[in-house]
């Protein structure tokens, strides 16, 4: 994978979303498995480095 890889991100709401570019400022992210969740689509995972943009 390419070192500098980036990371689209349209969620407004989150503080490390750059919303002028939509893409998430940290270096690296956490994704995590949805509980009891077995769509086979996006929705089976959420990103754990968010946090609320007070």
């Amino acid at each position: 994978m390419d070192k500098n890889q980036k990371i689209n991100c349209t969620v407004g709401s989150c503080k490390f979303n750059n919303s002028e570019s939509d893409e998430c400022i940290l270096k690296q992210i956490v994704v995590t498995p949805m509980t009891d969740c077995h769509t086979k689509k996006a929705d089976e995972s959420m990103c754990s480095s968010y946090e609320f943009d007070k």
